[in-house]
């Protein structure tokens, strides 16, 4: 009898599910990541010669681009020229053999090559199809082109940041896309419990754009409350106070005051107990409107002392708070090790290289670490013979023909 130490890895709860990945570049392949981190077979289909956008998105290493390595973790790559009859019929036949498709390119694209829902569910009436597009399948905006700085702009995401007084600012990290990312798994996993009741697949329709305005919470509620904009207000909240960066003698720490029980902390923190009964401070809307006098004392405090001496300080009072830390750092410090969110993996070119390991994590299920993003085509034959059942002298042909690479 098999001991646990014999049992084969946890794969994750999609283990068996296939997803065919017509994605590219960033909000799509965030898509299709999440889904092969849950342990579903991701057979992403890439044009000839250039394959995924990304693949070319300096800089590289022995070739291999950093960004295409980020958000293709665990996938598999076959070459299929889609501008091709036979391409198209090949793309139809996998189709039919797989349980999801994703795609993020423009509404009408995949209609037009006879690759949209109604053409594939007719074929395969349990497909699940979601399409993930910068403004989604209706609306005014739907042909327009997108980019996440767009999107940023035009959900009023980017209006909210940047220091008060200067010109907003993009998101260090492309939101407007990694959004898709979010929803589009969303709505498939809702899909997907749906049709073990129905039998039935269902056209999924993600928008970028409806998801960043969705990400606005609060602040969407309070320009309904108030009538006005809220404006940018750096790393500090609109309405918590103190909430953001202090200066210490070597750089700077953020600290976080939500409720009034870590007033209390801070106040224990810096040494002033006093100010806990101080009825100029004692509610949140007290020290909001005081934001400049609540700042002032605690400024006073950080800076006189190092990053180093604020975190043994703020961490013993069971204070929110955290030095900035640089990406590098960040993904080496001990909370990221003891995750696991950054692990070794081999590539068919680069040998071990480092990733981001899968953020989501099953109790007493250990899992394999993700296979290397794949080289372009490089499950070509595989996929050929193992989902469709083609033989050598089959796959040959369709080499010779161009219309697999």
């Amino acid at each position: 009898m098999p001991t646990e130490s014999d049992a084969p890895p946890y794969a994750g709860p999609l283990a068996g599910v296939k997803v065919l990945d017509f994605t590219r570049v960033l909000a799509g392949p965030a898509a299709s990541l999440a889904l092969a981190d849950l342990g579903a077979e991701i057979i992403k289909i890439e044009p000839p010669g250039t394959g995924d956008e990304t693949r070319s998105f300096p800089p590289f290493r022995d070739g291999e681009s950093h960004y295409f390595l980020s958000v293709n973790r665990g996938k598999k790559s076959i070459v299929i020229d889609l501008k091709s009859e036979d391409g198209v019929a090949l793309a139809r036949d996998l189709a039919a053999k797989c349980d999801i498709l994703v795609e993020n390119y423009r509404p009408g694209v995949m209609d037009r090559l006879g690759l949209g829902y109604e053409a594939l569910a007719k074929i395969n009436p349990r497909l699940i199809y979601c399409g993930i597009s910068g403004y989604g399948m209706t609306g005014p905006l739907k042909d327009n082109p997108s980019f996440d700085i767009v999107l940023q702009a035009m959900s009023g995401a980017l209006s909210v940041n940047g220091e008060p007084g200067m010109l907003p600012s993009k998101l260090g990290i492309p939101l407007g896309d990694l959004v898709g990312g979010i929803n589009g798994p969303i709505g498939i996993l809702g899909a997907l419990f749906e049709r073990e009741r129905t039998g039935k697949g269902k056209l999924i329709d993600i928008s970028l754009m409806d998801g960043l305005v969705n990400m606005l919470g609060y602040l969407a509620q309070l320009a309904f409350f108030t009538g006005e904009d809220p404006q940018p207000q750096g790393s500090q909240h609109p309405n918590l106070v103190p909430y953001g960066l202090f200066p210490a003698k070597d750089g700077s720490i953020i600290i976080a005051c939500l409720t009034n029980s870590f007033w209390s902390r801070i106040c224990e923190a810096i040494g002033q107990p006093e100010l806990i009964a101080d009825k100029r401070f004692d509610m949140i809307e007290k020290r909001r409107n005081a934001r400049g006098e609540v700042n002032a004392i605690i400024s006073t405090f950080t800076q006189a002392y190092d990053v180093a001496e604020l975190v043994e300080i703020f961490t013993a009072a069971q204070v929110p708070h955290a030095p900035i830390l640089g990406i590098t750092e960040a993904l080496s410090q001990p909370q990221t090790v003891a995750r696991e969110m950054v692990v070794e993996t081999e590539h068919p070119v680069l040998g071990r290289i480092p990733i981001v390991n899968r953020p989501i994590k099953y109790v007493n299920e250990p899992q394999p670490v993700p296979d290397a993003p794949p080289v372009l085509g490089q499950h070509t034959d595989a996929i050929l013979a193992d989902v469709l059942g083609l033989d050598g002298e089959q796959i040959a042909k369709l080499r010779a023909s161009g219309v697999v690479a």
